[in-house]
């Protein structure tokens, strides 16, 4: 049988093996990511924080301004992570290290390549949420039991960013087409009511709001980490799995047909 027509072999692990070992050379770039979202916490929840006073929680009840944009910083650490990983690191291996042709020289199938890249943007992601959980208790400001089921729903979050991330990656033409990443990534880290709640948009821009996957993770966050969980919270889960499921999809079978042709 021809290796180069097994879309998927079950080893999707390997490409996770080969990225931890990898990782080992390039740490340092690896833990930068874990610091930014500290210095947001510190700069603004603590600095700003001390000005702001309290804010209106989920569920109407007041609580401390660094409280408030804790979740928010904890959700976009998952996305960066998985972002970055999936974007940038993928394009290189795809377009200039060639690395993926070479396994598909191996048992491996385009769709192992899609799982094994995502599933280690995910570890990353998970990593960077783990670490910044660590913080937040640190600081006192994990106010519910709650709070444990925020590493899970950070991993879900990593997973649908790095599914969609991936497919994405896969009509990059030039590094130049990266700065529509930063393009999305930015806004939607400043208007997915990260330091401020939905309320201060108007009707319109509410709804605009609202459709973006980064308010969903905020939102998810928020509620677990004040403890504030009800049936929304399903409803911001459910957006995740259709962006695993259409991500997963549409970058497996983008990489088939950029390596198999």
């Amino acid at each position: 049988m021809n290796r180069r027509a097994i879309a998927y072999a079950g080893l999707s692990r390997m490409l996770l093996l080969r990225s931890a070992t990898a990782s080992r050379r390039t740490w340092v770039a690896f833990v930068s990511g874990f610091f930014e979202p500290i210095f947001y916490l510190v700069a603004l929840g603590q600095g700003l924080g001390s000005l702001v006073g309290q804010v209106e929680g989920p569920g109407g009840a007041p609580i401390s301004y660094a409280a408030f944009i804790a979740p928010g910083l904890l959700a976009a650490s998952a996305m960066n992570g998985a972002v970055f990983d999936s974007t940038f690191n993928v394009f290189f291996k795809l377009k200039y290290a060639r690395l993926y042709d070479a396994m598909l020289a191996t048992p491996l199938g385009p769709v192992d390549i899609a799982l094994g890249e995502i599933g280690w943007a995910l570890i990353r992601g998970g990593l960077y949420a783990l670490g910044f959980l660590t913080v937040l208790a640190g600081f006192g400001l994990l106010s519910s039991p709650w709070a444990l089921l925020a590493l899970p729903a950070a991993l879900v979050v990593a997973f649908a960013f790095a599914a969609v991330g991936m497919a994405a990656t896969s009509y990059m033409r030039s590094w130049q087409d990266f700065d529509l990443v930063t393009l999305v990534i930015m806004p939607m880290f400043l208007f997915s009511t990260t330091f401020y709640p939905i309320t201060v948009y108007p009707r319109w821009l509410q709804v605009v709001v609202e459709c973006l996957p980064l308010y969903h993770a905020v939102e998810l966050m928020r509620g677990l980490t004040t403890g504030v969980v009800g049936l929304s919270l399903l409803g911001h889960l459910a957006y995740f799995a259709v962006m695993i499921v259409l991500g997963v999809a549409l970058a497996a079978r983008r990489l088939g047909a950029l390596l198999l042709s």
